[in-house]
Order: structure tokens, then sequence, then C-alpha cells
């Protein structure tokens, strides 16, 4: 049997009639917990190239909500989320700041490099942390992490098998955006794509980064290989800027991208689509009504401001999953019987945000998420919607 998530919604917690102005979340709601707090941290990119605010901001929202309703036993969650502005040396000194202030674990994370930075700490403290988005390969290869997103390798290899198998594209070319110890990474995913389906790239450049300014030199190249999809890694502004030389040069293919393209900011700002912008949402598609299990989510990130993209499912999430955990615990809370509880779990946890159950468990690896839905933006139209009525999901990942 599988333990099913209880999300707190708004209406739930409107009825209780405890919400005031305050927080820097939003709109927040005033605690009745008034208890001694349970100290929860995450390290979080917020400044920097690559920037994920959304993540700790919904995990902030949803432990306003829990706090609202009498926290754990009238224990509040106290929350700081700390800033590693996407710098080694900065992750390295915040991630020592979380530990030493008392913080029971990170949960709600999103960072390019907190994971390589400091996973061999985190392990080395018996510290664990439930990741909003994870990034970097060792979110996902580290005892002491458990994200609850699919991640970009999973997305890398759904979103080619998605190009190649339903969307019959022949020659796809790739644009990869290389941070830190990823190269090797990313191509394990393109690697498992080609062993599933028997097909390889025609190009793959990973000369960019997240701050490149002209994709121009990339478009012509993609052109010059008569390729008719791409295949890129890359972030919001990123994506914006690629699509923009794509239309300045005439580029007329399908685009496969993954999830840390989609937003409603990113639709509206993609004038030019070409054949169509194919994403695998890591979580149900919130912009298509058609597609059930966002509400509860999508009322809290209202009520507290917060906006709404996967970087805010996936936080809010963490901090769901972390109460979940919290709940079923016995005794005292710290950051060695919250580990404990953590590394214990032998059920996952379902949602019906996610096509796979969330688990953080014994292992050495995690990634339970392995699903995505594909989504698309048509030419001629700003919005995201479902290309599929359901998830597709990696038949052998664990």
């Amino acid at each position: 049997m599988r333990i099913t998530r209880t999300l707190t919604g708004a209406a739930a917690l409107a009825a209780a009639s405890i919400l005031v102005l305050a927080g820097c979340s939003g709109q927040a709601s005033t605690s009745t917990a008034t208890g001694a707090p349970i100290i929860v941290s995450s390290v979080s990119s917020l400044s920097g190239a690559g920037t994920f605010p959304e993540a700790s901001a919904a995990a902030q929202a949803a432990f306003d909500e829990f706090n609202a309703a009498g926290g754990l036993d009238g224990r509040p969650i106290q929350y700081k989320a700390y800033d590693d502005k996407g710098d080694p040396a900065t992750a390295n000194q915040v991630a020592r700041e979380a530990v030493e202030s008392g913080s029971v674990a990170n949960i709600g994370g999103a960072s390019v490099l907190d994971c390589e930075v400091n996973h061999a700490y985190y392990e080395e403290q018996g510290f664990s942390a439930i990741q909003g988005t994870g990034v970097d390969p060792f979110c996902f290869t580290s005892p002491a992490i458990s994200p609850t997103n699919a991640g970009p390798y999973v997305d890398t290899t759904l979103t080619l098998t998605y190009g190649s198998e339903k969307l019959g594209l022949q020659k796809i070319c790739g644009l990869l955006a290389i941070n830190g110890s990823t190269r090797q990474a990313y191509q394990g995913a393109i690697d498992a794509w080609t062993a599933k389906t028997g097909k390889t790239v025609t190009m793959i450049d990973d000369t960019l980064s997240y701050t490149t300014a002209d994709y121009t030199p990339y478009v012509v190249q993609i052109k010059q290989q008569g390729c008719d999809a791409v295949y890129a890694n890359l972030i919001e502004p990123g994506y914006v800027g690629l699509l923009k030389a794509a239309e300045s040069q005439g580029l007329d293919v399908t685009f496969l991208f993954l999830t840390s393209g989609y937003s409603e900011q990113f639709a509206q700002a993609a004038s030019y689509v070409g054949k169509g912008v194919y994403v695998p949402a890591e979580f149900a598609p919130y912009t298509d009504p058609s597609v059930k299990g966002n509400e509860d989510w999508a009322a809290v990130m209202d009520k507290h401001n917060v906006p709404k993209t996967s970087f805010a499912q996936g936080g809010y999430l963490a901090a769901q999953d972390f109460i979940q955990v919290l709940k079923g615990m016995k005794g005292d809370v710290t950051r060695e019987t919250v580990t404990a509880a953590l590394k214990g779990m032998t059920t996952p946890i379902e949602s019906p945000m996610t096509g796979t159950p969330w688990i953080f468990g014994a292992g050495d690896t995690h990634n339970s998420n392995t699903a995505g839905w594909p989504i698309v933006i048509k030419p001629g139209t700003t919005q995201w919607v479902a290309a599929e009525t359901d998830w597709l999901k990696l038949d052998a990942a664990k």
C-alpha cells in the first residue's frame, strides 16, 4: 500500500479565519502554533546566472499554511532559505550556516550547484535534503538527498524519446549548457535514449552557458546540419534567446526543451515556436485546466503571491512530503531522528501532481520521479497545453 499525500488547501484553512497580510512570501497566515519551533532550511540559487526562487518561496507558503493549522502538535516550522548565489564558496558557507543553525533538514531547495558542492558535507553530518528542484547530478546520486522532481537528465531522456518515438523526428541537434560536472550526466541521459530507441543525435554542441547572449551562431550551425528538431537544456532566458535567433534565421523546426522552460511567462515571451515547443513536464501541467491535481497547490500559491512555475510545484511538494514524514514520527524531532525517519521510509508517498510516487529511503541514490507529462506551445499560440492525456514514464528507471 502507498501513502497518499494529504494536501492542505486554502479552502480548508479559510474556514479557520486565520489569514492576515504578513511575511515575505506574500499573503501569509498567522501561526496558531506557539510551541518550540522546528528549524528547517534550504540552500537555493536565489541570485546569480541561474535562479530558482519559486521553489523555496513555495515551500515557505506550504509551511505557513501548516503553521496556521497548528503545526506539529503546536510546534511551528521555522524556515530559512539561504542564497548560494550560484557560487561554490558561498554554497559551502551557507550550507554550514544551515546545519549549524540547528536545522533538522534542508527542504525545498533549488540550486545549480548545492548538491555537487555540499553532498559530502551533508552525508558526513547526517543531514538530509528534500530538493524542490534537483539540478546537478549529485542531487540524484547522494544518499543524503532525494529531490521531488525528475531532474534534467530524466527530462532529457523523456523529451528525446517523445520527439523521436511520438513525433517521428529523424534528425535531432542538441545544444547543451554545461555547469560544473553535468556534461557526463547529460551524455548518460542521451545514451539512455539511444539504448531505448536505437536513435542518435545528429550533432551536440556543449559550448553554451546559462549566460550565452547570442544564439545566432548555434542556429546557423543547426541549419547547416539540416536537423528537423533542436533539443536544448537551457533556462527560460536562454530558451527565449534561442527562439528569437531561430526566427531571425528562418529555422523552422520542432523544439524539444526541458521543464526549466515551462512557465506561463515563457509561453507569453515565446512569440516564435517554429513547429512547436515540447516539454515533458515533471509535475502535472498546471496551465491546462483539463489536467487535474494542482488545485490545492494553485490556491496556496495564489494566496501567498508565489509565481506558478514547475519550480514552485517542486518546492511545495518537498514541504508536503516533509510534513507527511513529520506526522509519522514519534518522539523528539532532531536532525538525527528526521534523517532516520527519511532513510527508514519503505512506503512511497503518492500525489496527483506526479506520475510516480516520491520516497527517500535507505538507498545510495534517489530519483523516484521518473515521469513527464508532454506539453506543447503550438505555432500561433502563447499557451502551454497538454500534448498527451497521460504521463510518459521511463520503463527501467529507478
